[in-house]
């Protein structure tokens, strides 16, 4: 019987976050990979971030997906407590410089505390980076990855057939 224990732990920095992250959601049930949500800020629970940080690998977790806007150090601080690997997510929230604020916050990590950081409210990126981690130990999740990317191919393929069809005067494709 497979273990329902969480792998992946996606944490945000406040619900207001959810929107964003739940992008991840979506991609992880989409794949089949058991994981915790919750909201923790590096700023108003710095104690229970570094509990949860500290604490992560024993409980099972492989990979932290963490989301944050403005400021956005709850990635970075993460990482500076837990073994497991992070994927920062930044969020252009309703403080936000454009985003840029959050974006340099988690991508310019000082040497030995990396975080990888995906795009601007790239949730789902950030999901499916935590799946191809957990699939070079896993051989079903890197088949899952590889359907996944199958699709993602055939989609294209379909829409230039699509494309095909369409009759102008001057297209010559």
């Amino acid at each position: 019987m497979e273990s329902k224990e969480p792998k992946v732990s996606i944490i945000m920095g406040s619900t207001s976050d959810l929107p964003i992250m739940q992008e991840a959601c979506k991609i992880l049930e989409e794949f089949k990979i058991y994981y915790e949500v919750n909201a923790l800020s590096a700023h108003r629970t710095p104690d229970r971030v570094m509990e949860f940080s500290k604490k992560a690998y024993d409980r099972g977790i492989r990979v932290i997906i963490a989301g944050a806007g403005g400021a956005a150090h709850l990635p970075g601080v993460i990482a500076a407590c837990t073994p497991c690997p992070v994927i920062g997510v930044p969020i252009k929230s309703s403080n936000s410089i454009d985003g840029w604020d959050s974006i340099l916050s988690i991508l310019q990590m000082p040497s030995g505390i990396p975080v990888a950081t995906v795009a601007l409210n790239g949730a789902a990126n950030a999901a499916i980076l935590a799946a191809q981690m957990l699939g070079t130990g896993d051989a079903k999740m890197a088949q899952t990855i590889r359907d996944y990317k199958e699709k993602l191919k055939n989609k294209i393929i379909k829409a230039n057939e699509e494309l095909a069809e369409l009759k102008f005067g001057f297209k010559v494709n």
